[in-house]
């Protein structure tokens, strides 16, 4: 048999969009590629048959590995989320939203970075825990971001000192900012260490059992904020108030100092006369924690 031959653009697009589309509810490969066309016509335009296998059996080896890699790598850095709608809900999630957002990267660490966004616009894959589960996978994202992310030099306290209100500021690129409807970081941890238990016990995790989703303790809706950052290379989770997150946010978007202040103390009802006091107290921990560094060079050029 005679491949037609394509460039390698062609090739790669094909193969791409073939290998990407979902599985069959019994893991093989779709019998119709997205576009209507026979996935074996598909698979003959550009994989000839070997002894053993024809070019959809070849084809299908690669689609099936694609899936099961990336549906593992999910689960991996969400077990919050796939415990909170349990097994089930999860692997139908995940399939949706690596359908909407394949894999672009090099790397598997980005598979997961439009995961909250793309669960809180599609409430129907988490069921009735839609919020908590969109803040458990905040969370959990956060975790990702948290650790590999860059570390600059931090100011120091001295450096600090010398800011005035026109100052313009850097966040530690590993500091994430997490506005949550729940206060589920407690619940969070506490799902982590469930599972290294279990996978620890059972020598490999198994993602086949089939496991509804876990009784939680009752959480009561309550705006939290919190923040994520990273110490000797392990992630803390820090619950901070509106005001020294919104002020943090504002900072991060390149707002003047004074600017940023008056913005986080919006609607606050902290009274003006304390106020003061609450920034210095911010600021001393901001020095301790490292979280505050000079933005890049050509920030401060462009402006």
């Amino acid at each position: 048999m005679t491949v037609p031959s394509m460039s390698l653009a062609d090739l790669q697009r094909t193969m791409a969009s073939a290998v990407m589309q979902p599985l069959t509810a019994g893991e093989n490969m779709r019998a119709k590629s997205r576009d209507g066309r026979p996935m074996r016509k598909v698979a003959a335009s550009f994989i000839a048959p070997n002894s053993n296998l024809t070019p959809f059996e070849r084809l299908e080896i690669y689609n099936r590995q694609y899936w099961y890699r990336v549906l593992s790598a999910l689960a991996e850095d969400f077990p919050g989320l796939r415990a909170v709608v349990g097994s089930r809900k999860f692997h139908a999630l995940s399939v949706a939203y690596l359908d909407a957002h394949p894999n672009r990267s090099f790397t598997l660490r980005n598979l997961g970075s439009h995961l909250a966004q793309w669960l809180a616009a599609n409430p129907k894959y988490a069921g009735r825990r839609h919020a908590l589960a969109v803040d458990v996978a905040r969370i959990e994202w956060a975790f990702v971001e948290t650790f590999d992310s860059a570390e600059d030099t931090p100011l120091t306290a001295e450096q600090i000192a010398t800011l005035d209100a026109g100052s313009k500021l850097a966040l530690q690129p590993h500091l994430q900012l997490i506005p949550l409807s729940y206060p589920a970081d407690e619940l969070v941890l506490n799902l982590h260490q469930r599972d290294k238990k279990q996978t620890s016990e059972a020598g490999v995790a198994s993602e086949e059992d089939e496991e509804p989703p876990i009784a939680l303790p009752h959480l009561r809706k309550k705006p939290t904020w919190l923040a994520s950052h990273r110490v000797d290379f392990s992630v803390y989770y820090l619950r901070i108030s509106r005001e020294e997150f919104s002020t943090l946010a504002a900072i991060r978007q390149g707002i003047g100092l004074a600017d940023a202040l008056a913005t986080g103390f919006v609607g606050s009802r902290i009274p003006a006369e304390r106020r003061a006091a609450q920034v210095q107290q911010w600021f001393a921990n901001w020095a301790e924690l490292g979280w505050i560094c000079t933005p890049p060079l050509e920030s401060i050029i462009k402006d």
